[in-house]
């Protein structure tokens, strides 16, 4: 999958209203049920999307703008948020997905070409340009409409999508210190990757890309991936 945001914007659609359909089949006691996350219900779950939105919004006008607006005003407000919006109703918490969705959406279509190549300072608090913030607002949207545990499973994300976001842990862990070596295998790909530093007894991990991603991102068990060493899988490297 390309890092393109004009390329990704159509995929990020997509993927936005296949979140929207799952929002709309749940009901207020569903919503109050727990999602994947840990202390987070659906509700926590679906404000975190419209906040994240929001947030993006603000770095596509820091970059436009030239204006430091950074994508929370701090932790503490991001936490207060969620906290606030997670107990609505669901029409409530729909109309603000909707439209934080849309905001998001106007922002990016409004941008200059040479205002993607801004510095800003991402949610995580790493530097990068503005174009990164589509695939940032792509991730958050699949892998949370997964966290949702209301249908939409790691096997319903595109394959480019799990490809990129396989990478993209991979590549994270690397940067890692201290990280538990592994030997990826992905079916749909003719090489390894790899993590930390391997050796001949490093254990191998095969499986389908969507499973390996979800694994690697704490969003799977791992049910369908083989190992070379007997016993269950290792415990995979904490990510973000």
């Amino acid at each position: 999958m390309t890092a393109d945001p004009l390329v990704l914007l159509p995929e990020l659609d997509r993927a936005t209203d296949r979140l929207l359909r799952t929002a709309e089949a749940l009901d207020d006691d569903a919503l109050a049920g727990p999602s994947l996350l840990p202390g987070w219900t659906r509700g926590h779950v679906l404000t975190h999307l419209a906040r994240n939105a929001d947030s993006y919004v603000n770095l596509l006008t820091w970059a436009r703008t030239g204006v430091r607006t950074p994508g929370y005003a701090s932790a503490e407000q991001r936490e207060a948020g969620i906290r606030a919006g997670a107990l609505r109703p669901l029409a409530e918490q729909l109309a603000d997905l909707r439209a934080s969705c849309a905001r998001f959406a106007e922002q990016a279509a409004q941008m200059p070409a040479d205002a993607w190549g801004a510095i800003i300072e991402r949610n995580s608090g790493r530097e990068a340009p503005a174009a990164t913030t589509v695939w940032g607002r792509l991730r958050e949207v699949e892998v949370h409409h997964v966290d949702l545990d209301a249908g939409y499973r790691p096997d319903d994300w595109p394959d480019a999508f799990s490809q990129h976001l396989l990478r993209e842990v991979v590549s994270d862990l690397n940067a890692a210190a201290g990280v538990t070596p592994l030997v990826l295998r992905p079916t749909e790909l003719e090489h390894d990757l790899t993590i930390g530093q391997t050796e001949a007894d490093t254990p191998a991990i095969a499986g389908p890309t969507f499973e390996l991603a979800a694994w690697l991102s704490g969003r799977s068990s791992g049910v369908d991936l083989n190992a070379t060493q007997q016993g269950p899988l290792p415990t995979p490297p904490a990510w973000i």
